[in-house]
């Protein structure tokens, strides 16, 4: 793309601003604006205008998990099944790696970041180290692809490398970047950045079966014959991935999905909880129970929302193919974005001032078929790491690790 090309495109949707600096770059500051361009879906920003109009939601209705009693019954056929699936190399792992530490008071990327307390102990560490249960259980190696940002992608392969992968097969690891998308005042304008730089955040937690794809890591997923993809967050420092019980009662159960949820700890704890809408399986955000949902009671007494996700999923690979070119809903979300101002001064606001656009896992979960909630024990595989200190802290995270025997 030249110049001429790169305002065209601009033009057409009322960004020419982007190349006001133009003409003081250098050459390679010009190429990497003009390629960020071209890369940029800038058609997105029309949300802004109704950044808070939804789709509408269908009739919500609660939906039974898997729980514990009954999983226990039948783990070791769920076992065997998942196993046999493992075995035959039906399974790969995905995790989404692509933050920064920003929030720990870290500059790296959060799968960086040191949680030991006598020696180093990596979060990146501990979830290959829960991987590598899986391996030696079922004697194979699990493909893992692990999706970056273009922020951290270069720091996380070269932490990996020096690392040795964690004892990991590097040949059984692929990297792919997620896709960017623009960030933009209310109006919907672009910031930049840099003069030579539009403000760009990664494009939500639902973008990455899409950015396997554009990168090309989707094509290794079909050569090795992959048809489950069992995707994590990398904050969980102790989730059971590539879980032989949850992929086999997800086969066995003849469901598309499958997800891993918690028993809520209070009606009103802010996770999202698994539901039906319109008959369908969905997520509902904690801010969208009512207090009558809230206290809904099912058959057992048992509250009937009661089940909150943990972001540990698994998919059937041929139905993400099915939905992966359709347009999933975009969220909009107010956040704070560094940016130059008039003067071209680069400022760091204190308050939110504008929008960045996100997809989200929850929307891939709304185009299942079917999706099997599967009850996981807190205190066993729920320790997230959000915040330096308080409530799914590095310190609640490293109490759990403690009681479940990681050294730290």
């Amino acid at each position: 793309m030249d110049r001429a090309q790169a305002y065209e495109k601009l033009k057409k949707y009322g960004q020419e601003h982007v190349l006001r600096y133009y003409d003081e770059l250098s050459g390679e500051e010009k190429n990497a604006l003009l390629s960020q361009i071209e890369d940029t879906d800038f058609s997105i920003l029309a949300h802004a205008a109704h950044p808070h109009v939804e789709t509408g939601k269908g009739k919500v209705t609660p939906l039974g998990a898997l729980e514990l009693d009954q999983i226990r019954a039948n783990g070791d056929r769920y076992r065997a099944a998942g196993l046999k699936a493992i075995r035959e190399g039906k399974v790969g792992a995905v995790l989404l790696a692509g933050g920064m530490g920003t929030r720990l008071g870290s500059d790296d990327p959060k799968c960086m970041y040191d949680i030991g307390i006598t020696h180093p102990v990596y979060i990146m560490e501990r979830l290959i180290s829960n991987l590598k249960d899986v391996v030696r259980e079922a004697g194979v190696t699990v493909p893992l692809f692990v999706m970056t940002s273009e922020k951290n992608h270069d720091k996380t392969v070269a932490f990996m490398k020096e690392h040795d992968s964690f004892g990991y097969d590097p040949e059984m690891i692929r990297y792919f970047m997620q896709d960017m998308a623009p960030a933009s005042d209310y109006e919907g304008k672009v910031y930049m950045e840099s003069r030579s730089r539009m403000s760009t955040s990664p494009n939500g937690n639902g973008g990455w079966f899409l950015s396997m794809k554009k990168s090309g890591v989707l094509n290794r997923v079909k050569e090795l014959g992959i048809e489950w993809l069992n995707i994590f967050a990398v904050d969980n420092v102790l989730q059971r991935i590539a879980d032989p019980v949850f992929v086999g009662a997800t086969i066995m159960n003849g469901c598309d999905c499958g997800a891993k949820v918690v028993r809520k700890a209070a009606p009103d704890e802010k996770v999202g909880v698994m539901c039906l809408e319109d008959g369908r399986p969905s997520v509902i955000e904690y801010y969208e129970l009512t207090p009558q949902m809230m206290e809904e009671r099912n058959e057992k007494g048992d509250y009937a929302y009661n089940f909150g996700v943990i972001m540990n999923y698994i998919f059937r690979e041929k139905e993400l193919e099915r939905i992966v070119d359709e347009v999933l809903p975009l969220h909009v979300v107010e956040k704070k974005i560094p940016y130059l101002d008039e003067a071209g001064t680069f400022v760091k606001p204190e308050a939110p001032n504008g929008y960045k656009y996100e997809q989200l896992v929850l929307d891939m979960v709304r185009e299942m078929n079917s999706c099997l909630p599967f009850e996981v024990v807190r205190e066993r595989e729920f320790a997230p790491i959000k915040n330096a200190t308080g409530v799914d802290s590095v310190e609640t995270a490293r109490a759990l690790l403690q009681k479940n025997g990681v050294s730290l």
